[in-house]
C-alpha cells in the first residue's frame, strides 16, 4: 500500500512517525520530498493540501481529510471527482472541544468576565452564583463532535437543546431540527454553541436576524466553522450590550486580520482555532483501521460532497 501524507501547518514528522509505527507495511511518503516525482499514491492523507498534490495522482483510490471539517478539502478545484473522500470522526477532537466549550460556559455562568472587569477598578463583590439548571445551552450541530459535547454538558446538570439539519435522538437532550426549529431554540439558549461545518445551507446561518433572537445577555461560543455567523452583526449585538460576550476560535477569515474589531471589544474572547486539534495517535489509529477496512473491501462512509460533511 502507498501513502501520499500532506498537511500544511502541521508537525509533519510527528505525522509521519505515527502512520509508519501504525502501518509499518506500508510505503509513505510526504508529498514535495519524494524523489521520484513520478510516484503514485494508494491513499492520500491530507490537510490544506495544494491543487498540484491532486493534479500529480493519477490513482489514488481514497483521500482522508486530517480533520473534521473538510470545507476547503471540497473547495479545492483539483479534488478528482470519482476518488471517494473520508475524513476523521472524532478521533478524539471531542474531548479538546469539549474542555473549550466547558471553559466558555463557566466563563459566564461563574460571573469571570464581570470578576475581570472588577479587577481592573479594584472591586470586590462577589455575585451570587446561579444554579445550572437555570443556565440552557444550545449545541448547532450534533455531529460525532457535536453529540459528545452537548451529553457531557448534559451530565454536567445543564439544560442542553440540539439542533440539526436532521431530527437527532440522543438521550435527555432537546432536540430541533430545521430552521423553522431554529429561532425557537434560539430563544431559549442563554449559551449558544456553534459546532457546524461550513457548507452552501450553513454559510451566514447565524444572520444578523437570527442572533438577535437570543435572549438579552446571551453568550456565544464558536468553535465549528466561522462562515456559519455574521462576525459584524454579532459585533455590534455585544457592542449594544444585548450579547453578554462571545468566545470566538473560527473565523470567516483565518488568522483573523489585525484590523478585525473583534480583537480589541472587551466582551469577546479571540483563540486562534485551537478548541480541538487533530490528536496525532487517536487519528492514526483511526486511518490504520479505515485503510486496512478499506483494503479488505469493507464498504465505508463517504464524505457527502453535495451536503458538504
Amino acid at each position: 500500500m502507498k501513502i501520499l501524507f500532506y498537511a500544511r501547518g502541521e508537525e509533519g514528522q510527528q505525522w509521519l512517525d505515527a502512520l509508519r509505527q501504525t502501518l509499518p507495511h506500508a510505503e509513505i511518503c510526504q508529498w514535495g520530498s519524494m524523489a521520484d516525482q513520478q510516484w503514485q499514491a494508494d491513499y492520500a492523507l491530507v490537510w490544506n493540501a495544494p491543487s498540484a498534490l491532486f493534479e500529480s495522482q493519477q490513482r489514488l483510490k481514497g483521500i482522508v481529510n486530517l480533520g473534521a471539517g473538510v470545507d476547503k478539502l471540497l473547495a479545492n478545484p483539483a479534488l478528482p471527482n470519482a476518488v471517494p473522500v473520508y475524513k476523521l470522526r472524532d478521533a478524539g477532537m471531542a474531548s479538546w472541544m469539549t474542555d473549550y466549550v466547558r471553559y466558555g460556559v463557566s466563563h459566564v455562568a461563574r460571573d469571570m468576565d464581570r470578576y475581570r472587569t472588577q479587577q481592573a477598578a479594584s472591586c470586590w463583590q462577589p455575585f451570587a452564583i446561579e444554579p445550572k439548571a437555570d443556565w440552557s445551552i444550545g449545541i448547532l450541530g450534533l455531529g460525532a463532535i457535536g453529540s459528545e459535547v452537548a451529553q457531557a454538558l448534559r451530565s454536567d446538570g445543564y439544560p442542553v437543546l440540539g439542533w440539526s439539519r436532521n431530527q437527532k435522538d440522543i438521550p435527555d437532550i432537546e432536540s430541533y431540527a430545521g430552521e423553522v426549529e431554529l429561532d425557537t431554540l434560539l430563544a431559549k439558549c442563554r449559551v449558544l454553541v456553534n459546532i457546524l461545518p461550513a457548507t452552501s445551507n450553513t454559510r451566514g446561518l447565524l444572520n444578523a436576524q437570527r442572533l438577535q433572537q437570543l435572549p438579552q445577555g446571551a453568550m456565544v461560543i464558536s468553535c465549528g466553522r466561522g462562515e456559519v455567523i455574521d462576525e459584524p452583526a454579532l459585533l455590534e449585538l455585544c457592542v449594544s450590550g444585548h450579547l453578554r460576550g462571545a468566545l470566538l476560535d473560527v473565523f470567516a477569515e483565518e488568522p483573523l486580520p489585525v484590523n478585525n474589531p473583534l480583537w480589541n471589544h472587551p466582551s469577546v474572547i479571540v483563540t486562534p482555532h485551537i478548541s480541538a486539534p487533530t490528536p496525532i495517535e487517536g487519528a492514526t489509529r483511526q486511518i490504520g483501521e479505515l485503510l486496512q477496512q478499506l483494503e479488505e473491501g469493507v464498504v465505508i462512509e463517504t464524505v457527502d460532497r453535495l451536503r458538504g460533511y
